[in-house]
């Protein structure tokens, strides 16, 4: 007999990730049956149009065939040949061969200086270490691997704030966890607040379950919310009291739109309130900023305030998988080792990051202004990221899934329900992403607005 569904373990059978479920399947079978659809499900920015990196590419280019750099030195900029030499000159190897598990050491120099870079205060620089840097599949394996070693039995639980990405629920129960959820204030911003989170912890400890550890995503997804320094020192003090790891899901650390906002690290605060007793794992990804490469699957995660030896145990759990994708680390060590001034690719690459941060600025502010016109809908301000999560009132006895269905049936807008990020009893969201070109966000306000006025 073929194995069953029944053969299967429940932890598989209970698992859900919202951003690819049913509503995503059937705009593909009406794709498939010659329908226009819009897809807002998914932060993929390549997939809406968003032209990579002409540096970037040209530099993977050289590095995936090396003999470009002898048949064809003249096609390329200087700089971008010197960096292809520089990348297959430390790899050793190119790129068709496995690395250290850790991944390679110069990106991760590289990262520990963009890191140290970046969180540096009045010139002065802050210490990353690093060995303490792992080389990932996108940000997402770095999450999961943090996960796995934190949840030892089914009475362990992570704080995820609610909404949330699907990744963290779908991965705690995958792995026999629990998930313990912190209201964000939508009001307020989607800020986040230490009362909820003290509410969560002790709704928790009533239930026996243990808290291993909270999760913070910021700026925000699916909220699109930019988190103010005080609210990250209210989270370390919080963590601190409570005995948490946290782990920071830091990868819109570009999109920010706000005027004014600005991102700061976890690690950066932790340094500034000279903080080593509380474990922090931080995340990056070259899928989301403005370099948008979800497919090249680059990423890392970096561990702080962890001895020698659970690191060991965290370079033995990347070790199963061997290494991150040798073109993913790429990619990574190019995100964080961009053109200098001086360099010949530097102009056009200013100038392509500039116009596609500035498009999504404004795509965000489109669409917030334009959500907030339609009746019976009120989107929060769009701080960051690639995301609106806008509340929208519903008729009696409907549910968001059943609004983003006839959504898409009617006008071929893919949104994804709130229920698939979580949502206070007693309110109904979507998520949609900034992505699409401008002429599109514009067709997805007039779409939902002419659907919203008749639905139910």
């Amino acid at each position: 007999m073929p194995l069953q569904i029944s053969d299967l373990s429940n932890a598989v059978l209970h698992t859900h990730y919202a951003v690819r479920g049913p509503i995503v399947a059937r705009a593909q079978e009406l794709e498939n049956l010659g329908r226009e659809i819009i897809y807002c499900n998914i932060g993929n920015p390549q997939a809406l149009g968003q032209k990579p990196l002409t540096y970037v590419r040209d530099v993977l280019a050289l590095c995936e065939q090396p003999a470009l750099l002898e048949s064809a030195p003249h096609a390329f900029p200087e700089d971008v040949i010197e960096a292809a030499r520089t990348i297959l000159g430390q790899s050793k190897y190119g790129l068709g061969a496995y690395s250290e598990s850790k991944g390679m050491r110069f990106v991760r120099k590289a990262i520990a200086d963009f890191i140290a870079a970046r969180d540096s205060t009045s010139g002065v620089m802050q210490a990353s270490n690093p060995e303490h840097i792992y080389l990932t599949d996108g940000a997402s394996k770095g999450v999961q691997t943090a996960l796995r070693l934190l949840i030892a039995s089914e009475k362990d639980g992570i704080l995820i704030p609610i909404p949330q990405y699907p990744l963290y629920s779908a991965t705690i129960t995958l792995y026999g966890g629990r998930q313990i959820g912190y209201y964000l204030d939508e009001d307020s911003g989607w800020s986040l607040s230490e009362q909820m989170l003290e509410e969560a912890m002790h709704e928790a400890i009533k239930e026996g379950i243990r808290a291993r550890a909270i999760v913070v995503i910021n700026p925000g997804n699916p909220t699109g919310a930019v988190l103010t320094e005080e609210n990250i020192e209210m989270v370390i003090r919080f963590a601190k009291r409570h005995n948490l790891a946290i782990l920071a899901d830091e990868v819109y650390q570009e999109n920010i739109y706000k005027p004014g906002a600005r991102f700061l690290s976890f690690a950066h605060v932790m340094t500034k309130l000279s903080e080593h007793e509380v474990s922090l794992f931080s995340f990056h990804s070259t899928s989301k900023g403005f370099f948008g490469e979800c497919g090249q699957r680059g990423g890392y995660m970096e561990v702080r305030n962890v001895p020698e030896e659970v690191i060991a145990q965290i370079t033995k759990l990347q070790s199963v998988a061997l290494c991150a994708n040798l073109p993913g680390q790429v990619m990574t060590y190019l995100m964080v080792n961009p053109p200098k001034p001086a360099d010949p690719s530097y102009k056009r690459y200013v100038e392509e990051r500039s116009h596609i941060l500035s498009e999504l600025a404004q795509r965000a502010k489109i669409l917030e202004e334009g959500l907030n016109r339609i009746p019976g809908i009120h989107c929060q301000p769009i701080q960051g990221a690639m995301y609106a999560y806008p509340s929208i009132s519903l008729p009696a006895g409907k549910t968001d899934e059943e609004y983003c269905m006839a959504l898409l049936e009617q006008t071929g807008v893919c949104v994804v329900p709130g229920t698939g990020f979580g949502q206070k009893p007693g309110t109904a969201h979507f998520r949609t992403t900034i992505l699409p070109p401008t002429r599109q966000i514009e067709a997805v306000i007039d779409a939902v607005d002419a659907f919203q006025r008749q639905w139910g």
